[in-house]
């Protein structure tokens, strides 16, 4: 007759330095088969004791209590701590998904799916060729090991695929078709997301044996420090303005600031990368309806001109600015008024509207008359930039097609003072008034309409 203590317990508990991974200690007999019992369920071998479950959907409190419901049918005693169950019962929203009209069962699903398509390329099921960035995300092209090729659309839990083919030359042929000379071999470097995983699913909870994080990762406080204190700016923006609530999320890595209206909305990162996005701004058309316009900013764009942005979507019509503005030669007058009035430098190269400041040119306006044509495009139709230029910049602001015109004056406003000619601010008239009007672009942007 077996000990009472050789019986095989399980006890389930949050990896101590990422909140939402969860391990399983394992103790008694037969670890071989509990071993086994949990790998169907997601957790991978740290050692004989130690296993972990790491995902890039964050959605490990779930599916760790799966792994206990079903490990519970086959007799296995399983204990859940009271932290991890805290987590599983907790409820928690997106507040800047994508897909807004998702259920929340629905969101968990295609969370899963990007889960599997991120396992297969860990394993080597499917085998990624080139990637690209299209200017808001990662698209890619791979082929499943006797399996077809396909296009992918997305980083992390969004990933998806978007097309299939029937061999690689067609597949890659196209991508490179699309993307031109955004294309690179090989698979897109690890998002932070990633190297996080990797990070639970290769040391123990509370050992300093895991892998060096990556180089841009450490530089992220230098950077940050030069450009203002934007996590004070969001804190004091929340406290100033009741209407706008903190929303609890999947990650303590980010906030969410949401309008009571529920049609604007911000996402801050709370350690993004230098050059990656460290803010996300959103506008729905309800609650529940699909996204009007979207912007993003850099961790490194300085705090005025992040302020100046929200001070705007917080200081009149909510509602309103969530519709946006039609594209049409006179609203880009009106967004950019304030930089012919601090005498920026103007030039139309092809599709290209730019204003740069004036001196040295180390900010400039970039109006893509092209992007703007397409009301669903990935391409930023306006970029607001700092250092180097516009493809390869410092810092960037960067707003999508039916951007709110008076959120882009007041953007303006900021950069043409930060950025002005000495006295040019004492010459610039107390209102703004008229100005030279707007030369016709060699790629004028269409007037738009819903």
């Amino acid at each position: 007759m077996p000990h009472p203590e050789a019986d095989p317990h399980i006890r389930l508990g949050l990896y101590q330095e990422r909140s939402s991974a969860v391990t399983a200690t394992i103790t008694g007999a037969p670890t071989r088969t509990i071993h086994a019992l949990l790998t169907i369920h997601g957790f991978e071998s740290l050692d004989e004791q130690t296993m972990v479950m790491a995902r890039i959907d964050r959605e490990e409190p779930h599916y760790a209590e799966q792994a206990a419901r079903a490990l519970r049918a086959e007799n296995v005693t399983v204990d859940i701590t009271p932290e991890l169950r805290e987590e599983i019962d907790t409820e928690w929203t997106w507040a800047n998904y994508p897909m807004p009209w998702c259920s929340r069962e629905e969101i968990r699903e295609v969370s899963n799916n990007a889960q599997k398509i991120y396992d297969d390329i860990r394993h080597g099921h499917l085998i990624i060729h080139a990637h690209a960035h299209d200017g808001w995300t990662t698209v890619a092209v791979g082929t499943y090991r006797e399996g077809p090729s396909i296009h992918l659309h997305g980083e992390n839990h969004l990933r998806t695929e978007s097309m299939r083919y029937d061999n690689p030359v067609e597949a890659i042929s196209e991508l490179d078709r699309l993307y031109g000379d955004a294309v690179r071999p090989g698979p897109a470097p690890a998002t932070s997301t990633e190297h996080e995983a990797e990070q639970a699913r290769t040391s123990l909870p509370g050992t300093t044996d895991a892998p060096t994080a990556p180089a841009t990762a450490r530089l992220v406080a230098p950077h940050a420090a030069a450009s203002g204190n934007h996590e004070a700016l969001l804190n004091n923006f929340l406290e100033s303005h009741g209407e706008w609530e903190k929303w609890r999320t999947w990650s303590d890595e980010t906030t969410h600031a949401v309008h009571q209206s529920l049609v604007m909305r911000a996402e801050f990162v709370h350690e993004a990368d230098p050059g990656e996005p460290q803010w996300k701004f959103a506008a729905y058309e309800s609650p529940v309806g699909e996204r009007l316009w979207h912007a993003t900013a850099t961790a490194t764009v300085p705090v005025d001109l992040v302020r100046a942005l929200l001070e705007s979507l917080g200081s009149a019509d909510t509602v309103e600015i969530a519709v946006g503005s039609v594209v049409s030669e006179a609203n880009v007058w009106e967004a950019t008024r304030p930089l012919f009035q601090a005498d920026w430098d103007h030039s139309v190269d092809g599709r290209f509207i730019r204003w740069q400041a004036p001196g040295d040119h180390s900010a400039g306006v970039q109006f893509d008359a092209f992007a703007a044509n397409f009301r669903q495009s990935d391409l930023p139709v306006w970029t607001i930039w700092g250092g180097g230029d516009a493809d390869a910049p410092e810092w960037a602001l960067r707003f999508s097609t039916h951007a709110a015109v008076s959120v882009l004056q007041d953007v303006a406003v900021e950069a043409a003072d930060r950025y002005a000619k000495p006295l040019a601010s004492a010459r610039r008239q107390s209102s703004l008034g008229t100005a030279s009007p707007l030369p016709t672009p060699h790629a004028a942007a269409p007037t738009q309409t819903r």
